[in-house]
């Protein structure tokens, strides 16, 4: 009994007879606002438990020898798909031109609407006694070799196709201006195809897979000058992942003037992603500024539009954790007992100074 004494006393919530209780009307709106306190944040609080949480931390990027995929999806609505040609290079000299793997080019009329779609390509071209290099016909005994007109780098050097010659002049940096001159293009019909999409525009839409080194890659119709208005429908690299911010994705640009060279500086920043059962996605973010510069003056800038990319020293990664059973329950135990006591402290407050008042009401009554 000694013991139970001594646990009793040691009873830091001592009980009060109910018939000592005050209720207030005061008390109770104090009690019906703190009950709707506690119930909304309990469930704040449930949600940020169910649902799982970012966190971000940075690290230097030692990454090397990564190739990076940069998707793309651009309309110009002024300019046919014969003319476009997407070419890349970078800054440790590796060049591709008039690239046609895994593009796809949309033949659009005024309003938007597809014509025709297809993987790039001007065709098979057709071989009847086309024209050699040295100037003669092929014979049934010899072999093809076109000519580069002019554009050779060597004396071994053929253009067999329309797009061939195309390429040796863009590696020239000349714009192929007569192709009505041009035998490959005559035979393989690019001249009609010109004729055929006059006033249409393009949809070009695809990947490449480039060297992860500062570089660029531009949409270029060559040195002739053409209405290069243009829609980014989609332009990211790498893959994508939930959150991810492409800025570029729906921008638009229609200068003045329509041609010259528009320039976007991207910054590329490398990322990782790992979501909440440990799959990691190794993709890009990247932030961009805008430049156009105008075909006038001298030296002539390009004509095309132009992507230059480099990275940014510092990785991104990103981790979807779940707060922990403990931390759950300790945030409860706080938002109830923090809520219970705010309120207590208010209801003392509003019913002594009620009492204070009233009291001395009475006083200046009486006296």
């Amino acid at each position: 009994m000694e013991i139970v004494s001594k646990l009793r006393n040691l009873d830091a919530y001592p009980k009060v007879n109910e018939d000592f209780y005050s209720r207030t009307l005061s008390g109770g709106l104090i009690t019906i606002l703190s009950s709707v306190a506690i119930v909304f944040l309990f469930l704040s609080e449930i949600r940020l438990y169910l649902y799982s949480a970012t966190e971000t931390k940075l690290i230097v990027d030692t990454s090397r020898g990564e190739r990076l995929r940069i998707n793309f999806d651009v309309t110009f609505p002024a300019l046919a798909c014969s003319l476009v040609a997407v070419d890349t290079m970078d800054v440790s000299g590796e060049q591709h031109y008039d690239i046609k793997h895994d593009i796809i080019k949309k033949r659009i009329d005024h309003l938007g609407n597809v014509i025709e779609s297809r993987q790039d390509g001007v065709g098979a071209p057709k071989i009847e006694r086309p024209l050699q290099r040295h100037g003669g016909r092929l014979e049934h005994n010899e072999s093809y070799c076109g000519s580069c007109y002019g554009a050779e780098v060597s004396d071994d050097d053929c253009c067999n196709s329309c797009d061939e010659v195309r390429e040796a002049y863009q590696k020239k940096g000349w714009g192929l201006s007569n192709p009505d001159l041009i035998d490959q293009c005559m035979r393989e019909g690019f001249i009609q195809k010109i004729k055929d999409e006059q006033g249409e525009g393009c949809n070009i839409h695809g990947f490449l897979e480039v060297n992860k080194v500062a570089g660029n890659f531009h949409f270029a119709p060559g040195k002739k000058r053409y209405n290069l208005s243009h829609r980014i429908n989609k332009l990211s690299f790498g893959r994508e992942f939930p959150g991810a911010i492409n800025p570029l994705d729906g921008a638009s640009w229609a200068h003045q003037t329509s041609s010259g060279m528009y320039q976007y500086f991207i910054k590329v920043v490398p990322t990782i992603y790992t979501d909440i059962r440990g799959h990691k996605i190794h993709s890009n973010q990247f932030s961009v500024t805008e430049h156009f510069r105008d075909a006038v003056g001298y030296p002539r800038p390009p004509n095309g539009v132009f992507f230059f990319y480099e990275f940014s020293p510092i990785k991104v990664i990103f981790t979807e954790e779940n707060s922990s059973l403990l931390h759950f329950l300790t945030n409860i135990c706080a938002i109830v007992g923090g809520i219970i006591t705010v309120a207590g402290i208010i209801d003392s407050f509003v019913y002594h100074g009620h009492r204070a008042i009233k009291k001395k009401m009475e006083l200046g009554k009486y006296g």
